[in-house]
């Protein structure tokens, strides 16, 4: 009898170490969905899973390699990621369902939560080629970005704004930074188009290895895109070895989207654990110093998740 009493006792403890604790501590997930890994949002992306991960009880969090900006809004509207990086004039368009941008319908569960820091139009050729401006280009071996990202839709813009297309071009390739910057070194392109960060380090890769001209993309080609996220701005002298001076040319905002079947709670958790441990998203790239908790709701093109807006009334950043 005390045997079968024993077991009895041993059995019950057991369904309910499966049962009750488990059930009162099932982990949600966070997947973060990034670009390629050698730009700006895929170690901002890791380093945010990482704060996650220590911060946010019960949370397992990744971030994934993707195509960048479009597919992350797909991805977010299919249900599979909970937080993407992304470029203001995609987010919208995914947002209106621009078939154009490769959006055949509105997806309409996406929601933001929070602006972060800009993307800047970098243009970059080998010294040897011949290119100095846009009209150069023209005949020239090109890499846009992975087909339909984020990057390859700033450049569709951009040669558009300066009277240029793909037709005018002897080569496009559509490929992510790394593998461009790769060809370049290897004088199987001669430019390359990267929508990111100052300092990126693809751009950075290449201009140690070969010597390199940023070519600059003026403040009437910026307005002639058409679309308010395009903003003048200006690589500054230096960020770049052998890039003696400033360099004007577009900037387009980036933010941190989700998606309306995040909880409250957990939309809430991300957004503060994201203001509170800046320090980390610092470490990961110069580029995350731009972000900042005034600007955070600025320019949102989709609505902002209830639980950033939360934290956001907390902090006063919105009434």
């Amino acid at each position: 009898m005390k045997i079968n009493k024993w077991i009895t006792s041993a059995a019950l403890a057991a369904a309910f170490m499966v049962t009750g604790p488990a059930q009162a501590q099932k982990a949600e997930f966070i997947n973060i969905l990034t670009g390629g890994q050698s730009g700006v949002y895929y170690p901002l992306g890791v380093a945010l899973s990482q704060i996650y991960a220590k911060t946010i009880p019960n949370v397992k969090s990744t971030a994934q390699v993707t195509k960048a900006s479009a597919e992350n809004m797909n991805l977010l509207q299919a249900g599979r990621g909970e937080l993407a990086l992304a470029l203001a004039d995609s987010v919208s368009d995914a947002w209106q369902g621009n078939a154009e941008a490769g959006f055949t319908k509105p997806l309409d569960k996406l929601r933001g939560l929070s602006a972060t820091y800009n993307n800047y139009i970098q243009i970059v050729a080998n010294a040897d080629a011949g290119i100095t401006t846009l009209d150069d280009l023209k005949g020239k071996r090109i890499s846009v970005g992975a087909a339909r990202s984020g990057t390859e839709l700033n450049a569709r813009a951009i040669l558009k704004a300066a009277g240029l297309s793909y037709d005018d071009l002897s080569k496009v390739e559509y490929l992510p930074f790394g593998e461009s910057v790769e060809l370049m070194k290897n004088r199987q392109l001669d430019a390359t188009l990267q929508s990111a960060g100052l300092g990126v380090s693809s751009i950075r890769d290449l201009a140690t290895s070969v010597k390199i001209v940023v070519i600059p993309v003026p403040a009437d080609v910026v307005k002639k895109v058409g679309d308010d996220a395009y903003q003048p701005a200006v690589i500054p002298a230096g960020t770049y070895a052998g890039q003696d001076v400033d360099m004007p040319t577009a900037a387009i905002p980036n933010f941190l989207v989700t998606h309306s079947g995040v909880s409250d709670d957990l939309a809430y958790a991300m957004t503060k654990e994201l203001y509170e441990n800046l320090d980390g998203l610092y470490a990961a790239h110069n580029a995350a110093k731009a972000i900042k908790l005034e600007n955070a709701a600025k320019g949102m093109p989709v609505p902002i998740h209830p639980g950033a807006e939360r934290y956001y009334k907390e902090k006063g950043v919105i009434q």
